[in-house]
């Protein structure tokens, strides 16, 4: 009997072994192809995703274009309707002076549909606010005191004021000058004449977006209770008077101008309102000013002469709207009127 050699023996074990590594080879290249698939996978799904959010914000700014498109021609229109209404108030009175149309100068946003959406118009008598060109110091300073400001921010506000408007650069105590502002970044300098826009108040020395706005109490700070009386709604620069009409005057104004408690002023522009026949004698008892109070020599009892018409337009179940607005001025015994000032995109602030 013989036996195999060394070399039958190892034979089929070389081989097996061969085969061994073969297959452990094949497996690896599956591996790596898997993991290359994966991977072209994952790529392609985070180019879909991108793609999609991509499409879906351009669809939105779209949309939202369109929106406010439509809104801001529902806002013109409004306007137009608010200058037509304006001129129709100016020459709807007989020879007495009468009043035969409901007065618009309410304060209130009056509401219609127009087309594809609505549309809201105010009329505003800027006769009805304060002069911020004519306002002397003590003005300033006692609406200030009856707008809640407290000392050193009062002192800081009068003066800074009486100094950007007066034609030298010499400052007041606590008030600013170029000096000042030409230290702050970026820097400028005072205007040293008066003011062209109420806006330009926020460039003064102590002003803040709080007090210019309205957004908190005095003091700045918010809340529910948060006094949220803006400057702007009391200042102006158009008024063609000195004192204030107090046929227009929001009780904001009458409260920072007399100190009288603000549940008074708006107790008294609510009645104000259901006068058909508005005579100064029926408004005075209204507010607790007597005929000879001193107090009475800060308002006129006038026709509105320059007003701003404002328009806001808002397209059918949409959340966007649009504000415009303008200073129009009464002309040709209100047959014309002169466009003042524009502004294509006023700032909508929430509701008091």
């Amino acid at each position: 009997m013989g036996f195999p050699s060394d070399d039958e023996l190892t034979g089929p074990a070389t081989m097996s072994l061969g085969g061994k590594v073969k297959a452990s080879g094949c497996l690896n290249e599956r591996g790596v192809a898997l993991l290359v698939v994966l991977w072209i996978f994952i790529f392609l799904l985070v180019v879909a995703f991108d793609f999609s959010a991509s499409v879906r914000e351009e669809a939105t700014a779209a949309h939202r274009y369109s929106d406010e498109t439509q809104g801001y021609y529902i806002a013109l229109a409004g306007f137009e309707r608010g200058v037509y209404e304006f001129l129709q108030q100016s020459t709807a009175r007989d020879a007495l002076g009468t009043q035969k149309k409901a007065d618009i100068f309410d304060g209130d946003w009056h509401e219609e549909a127009l087309g594809g959406g609505t549309l809201r118009v105010r009329w505003v008598d800027e006769g009805g606010k304060i002069n911020i060109n004519r306002a002397d110091e003590e003005t300033l300073r006692r609406v200030f005191t009856n707008l809640g400001v407290e000392e050193p921010s009062k002192a800081i506000l009068v003066d800074s004021i009486m100094d950007w408007r007066d034609p030298d650069d010499l400052h007041r105590t606590s008030g600013a000058e170029d000096e000042y502002y030409r230290s702050l970044t970026p820097p400028y300098t005072a205007k040293n004449g008066p003011f062209d826009t109420v806006e330009d108040l926020l460039w003064v020395r102590g002003m803040t977006a709080e007090l210019f706005y309205g957004y908190g109490d005095a003091g700045g700070n918010r809340g529910e209770n948060a006094q949220r009386i803006g400057l702007r709604e009391i200042f102006t620069v158009d008024s063609p008077i000195d004192r204030v009409n107090l046929r227009t005057a929001s009780a904001d104004v009458i409260h920072a101008l007399t100190g009288i408690p603000l549940e008074k002023t708006r107790r008294f522009v609510e009645e104000r309102k259901k006068l058909s026949d508005k005579t100064l004698a029926d408004l005075l008892p209204l507010l607790g000013i007597g005929a000879n109070d001193a107090a009475l020599q800060q308002f006129v009892f006038a026709n509105p002469a320059v007003v701003t018409v404002e328009g806001e337009g808002r397209p059918t179940q949409s959340q966007l709207s649009r504000r415009v607005k303008g200073v129009v001025r009464a002309a040709g015994g209100g047959r014309e009127f002169e466009l003042v000032r524009w502004v294509d995109r006023d700032v909508a602030l929430a509701a008091r």
